[in-house]
This record gives structure tokens, C-alpha cells and sequence, in this order.
């Protein structure tokens, strides 16, 4: 179970990558892929403004080359995007997310940091923080970096699928990671693998109240 949920979580964080296409420069992302419109008017700098349209085109292409695996290439790219458009953390982010998968640490923690620089609320960057946290041990760090994603974007799922994760599998509590695999639930829709959680976690926690009882 542990294994399932881990390897579940690092394919959420590659799925951040092509949420950021349409949102990588917000402070937010779709809680269930794109809104209504193209994604573009999601796409803001610190200043409000829109990114311009040559840039937004080279994230995007960023974006599609790291979705596609060529991580090499993606860091490149958003290397060469934050040389030129630092300001927009969802770059940052991305280049967060390749570093971690190389094992770099310190070149992740620098990239987060960087996006919360332009924005400490945005939401992926908290979420890479807690992830980065929670490899290296420090679970309550992760707990506060995920907590205060799903504060300032109280519809970002990730962050409640990992709160799910680190309460359960770390921190040992069930009740916790019932409430944040639920909410997590009703952003995306139905997850059969997170419903099959849910459902053991209410088992769980059905007989630990037996126990409890009977121990009274």
C-alpha cells in the first residue's frame, strides 16, 4: 500500500507539469484539468499583467517537452525561461519538479524558493515544499507547506491527496488523512484507487472504535 501511494504521488507531481501549462504562472490550478476558457487568462505575472504571448508559446513548449519525458531538454528550457521571465513562479515550479526527479535537492529547494519569492501563496510551490520536506524526513514541514497550499487555494487537490499521503502512511493519523483523501474526492471526481482508500480507512478506522469500545 505505502509503494501504491508513493508511486501514485510522483505521477501527480508529472501530472503538475501539464496543469501548469494552462496555469503554471498563477497562483492556482484547475482542481480537474483546464477551466472553461483556454487557461490563458489564468496566466499572470506579479504585477497582474499578462504574460506576452512569445512567452507564454516558450512555456508551453517547456511544458510539452517535460510532459513528453525529455527532462533534459524541459530544464533547459525553463532555465532559459526564468533567465528571461523570472517572475512567473510556475517556471520556477517546473524546474522545481525536474530537479527533485534528478535527486537534486538543493536545486529544488532553490527553484521553490525562488517561485515563493515572486509569490509565497502560490499554490504548486507550497506543494513542492512539502513534497521535498516529506523525502527528507521532515514530516510536520510538510505538513505546514501542504496545509498553507490548501489554505491559499483551498480547491487545489494535490495538496489534499498529499496531506492524504502524509497522515496516513507518516503520521499515523487516520482520521486526517480520511478528511483530506475526501476532499481530494469531490475536487477531481471518481478516483477508484483513492475510493478503495477511503474505504479501508473507514474500515480501519470502524474496528480501532471496536477496539476502543470494548477496551472501555
Amino acid at each position: 500500500m505505502l509503494l501504491r501511494r508513493l508511486s501514485n504521488q510522483f505521477w501527480l507531481a508529472g501530472v503538475l507539469a501539464a496543469l501548469l501549462v494552462l496555469a503554471g504562472c498563477g497562483a492556482t490550478t484547475p482542481a480537474r484539468g483546464p477551466s472553461a476558457d483556454d487557461g490563458r487568462s489564468a496566466v499572470r505575472g506579479i504585477d497582474g499583467t499578462g504574460i506576452p504571448p512569445k512567452a507564454l508559446t516558450q512555456f508551453e513548449r517547456a511544458a510539452a517537452v517535460m510532459a513528453a519525458g525529455d527532462l533534459g531538454k524541459a530544464e533547459k528550457r525553463f532555465t532559459d525561461f526564468v533567465l528571461l521571465y523570472p517572475d512567473y513562479p510556475g517556471a520556477w515550479v517546473n524546474l522545481a519538479i525536474i530537479h527533485a526527479g534528478n535527486g537534486h535537492d538543493d536545486k529544488a529547494r532553490e527553484a521553490i524558493d525562488s517561485a515563493l519569492a515572486v509569490n509565497p501563496d502560490h499554490a504548486p510551490a507550497l506543494n513542492q515544499m512539502g513534497m521535498l520536506h516529506r523525502r527528507n524526513g521532515n514530516f510536520l514541514e510538510a505538513e505546514a507547506a501542504y496545509l498553507k497550499a490548501v489554505t491559499v487555494s483551498p480547491g487545489y487537490a494535490l495538496a489534499h491527496y498529499n496531506l492524504g499521503v502524509l497522515n496516513e502512511l507518516y503520521l499515523q493519523r487516520l482520521d486526517a488523512a480520511l478528511q483530506h483523501f475526501e476532499i481530494y474526492q469531490s475536487l477531481v471526481g471518481e478516483d477508484k484507487q483513492v475510493e478503495r482508500w477511503i474505504k479501508d480507512l473507514k474500515r480501519r478506522g470502524a474496528v480501532s472504535q471496536q477496539t476502543a469500545n470494548v477496551a472501555d
